[in-house]
């Protein structure tokens, strides 16, 4: 049986490539027996979405900014 630390390496490892079909069934069977863990893999997918949503949101801003500064609003007429 897989012990926590193992796990968390797994979940890690998991994050930047595919597992082995072993690892992944004895990551999954300890994740079934162990509320901890299985909370922790939770919150790295989680953490994991935001990162990724966050990094979209500046990019964005980013491309925005960038227009901007090629094709710069109209200016306001002088008040008469």
């Amino acid at each position: 049986m897989m012990n926590c630390k193992q796990a968390t390496r797994l979940m890690s490892e998991e994050m930047d490539r595919d597992l082995a079909a072993g690892d992944r069934l004895a990551l999954r069977l300890h994740t079934l027996l162990c509320a901890g863990c299985a909370r922790y893999r939770e919150q790295m997918r989680f953490l994991r979405q935001a990162c990724r949503q966050q990094v979209a949101a500046d990019e964005t801003v980013a491309a925005d900014e960038a227009a901007a500064r090629v094709f710069p609003p109209p200016s306001d007429p002088p008040p008469a």
